[in-house]
């Protein structure tokens, strides 16, 4: 290789890394550092102090043992089970009492649970004859009926499947969040509140394969986690900036009798910048994962709540409600507004009023 060609090599490597010094140093290439940087712009354009609040963690998705409710021993007994021959409810509570069927995960049990009901009511017109096993699966039937809300509620909420999805030890939303991603769980969230609605209408005869695909994309996911994780340091940076806002203008104003200066200007073309430029966009993508996912899992845990575990109502009111004092979406869209509004105030005394 001649002297020539080495260098050739050896310049072309240093601007390699040069370029991947340049990116790794650029402040607006990841959220969590966009947010920080942005808050520390607004402090040294106002000639304030900056301070980065610590950022709470998430708190964790409730344990599975905390969220999955215990179903009520309602089976047959042996004699009305061997009683049953002829009915298809004898193979359902079979396959019910088999080795395999007494490890059901929770969509099976609920898949079971169905069975059964439908299997007794096809049953009972062959029972007129025997009164009191006539009797017992009437009984069983209307009692597994009472039942089933918990049984859905196992099949949602108290599935392994879903625990990925809410992990929080992943990090924030991506500064570009894939759009097909989040619009099929949002077409499933969709899908799976309909047809629960359609059972608690007493429409039981519908069609359970599609949880088998949910399952697979909530496994694959870890949107709701980030998304909680991005709107905690969202609500946090937006209200240092709007700290050090107020902290401006209860000491001087920016600007007297509504005449633009130096400052003030620079403070104008940092809003657009870097707010307008780098921060908004995020905060756009924020708001589409949440318009996506939040009321979908708001609606499933509320249509639930009847038999939602008590363990499981503080993340439901803080991650999952969109409203209320304890609300982190209720949090972030005040935050929003109070950000919104002294920038507003702000720059109105220079005869500007951004969003106005």
């Amino acid at each position: 290789m001649t002297c020539f060609r080495l260098k050739s090599l050896f310049f072309k490597s240093l601007t390699l890394l040069a370029l991947i010094s340049i990116a790794g140093c650029n402040p607006f290439s990841a959220p969590q550092s966009t947010m920080d940087e942005y808050v520390e712009r607004v402090a040294r354009v106002l000639e304030q102090d900056v301070t980065l609040s610590e950022v709470p963690l998430a708190d964790l998705f409730p344990r599975r043992r905390d969220r999955r409710l215990e179903m009520p021993d309602l089976e047959l007994g042996m004699l009305d089970f061997l009683s049953l021959y002829g009915c298809d409810l004898q193979f359902v509570v079979g396959e019910r009492n088999s080795s395999l069927g007494r490890v059901m995960q929770p969509v099976n049990i609920l898949r079971y649970e169905l069975r059964f009901i439908e299997a007794a009511e096809d049953c009972l017109p062959e029972l007129e004859d025997d009164e009191e096993l006539h009797e017992a699966v009437a009984k069983a039937r209307k009692a597994k009926i009472g039942s089933l809300p918990i049984a859905i509620w196992n099949a949602t909420w108290g599935i392994e499947e879903i625990e990925p999805l809410f992990t929080r030890t992943e990090g924030l939303l991506p500064m570009e969040t894939s759009g097909a991603t989040v619009s099929d769980l949002e077409r499933d969230l969709a899908l799976l509140n309909t047809r629960l609605t359609d059972l608690g209408e007493g429409n039981l005869d519908v069609d359970l394969a599609f949880l088998g695909g949910i399952q697979q994309r909530w496994q694959a996911e870890a949107r709701m986690g980030q998304l909680i994780k991005s709107a905690l340091h969202l609500v946090i940076r937006l209200n240092d900036a709007a700290d050090i806002m107020q902290q401006r203008l209860d000491s001087r104003p920016l600007c007297l009798k509504q005449r633009t200066n130096n400052q003030a200007e620079i403070a104008k073309n940092m809003f657009f910048s870097v707010y307008a430029g780098e921060v908004q966009p995020y905060m756009a993508t924020v708001d589409r994962v949440r318009d996506a996912l939040v009321p979908g899992f708001e609606r499933l845990a509320a249509s639930q709540r009847d038999v939602m575990p008590e363990s499981f109502e503080p993340y439901y009111r803080r991650y999952l409600q969109q409203t209320g004092e304890s609300s982190l979406w209720q949090q972030l869209d005040d935050a929003v507004a109070r950000h919104t509004r002294l920038w507003q105030e702000l720059l109105g005394q220079c005869g500007f009023r951004p969003g106005s």
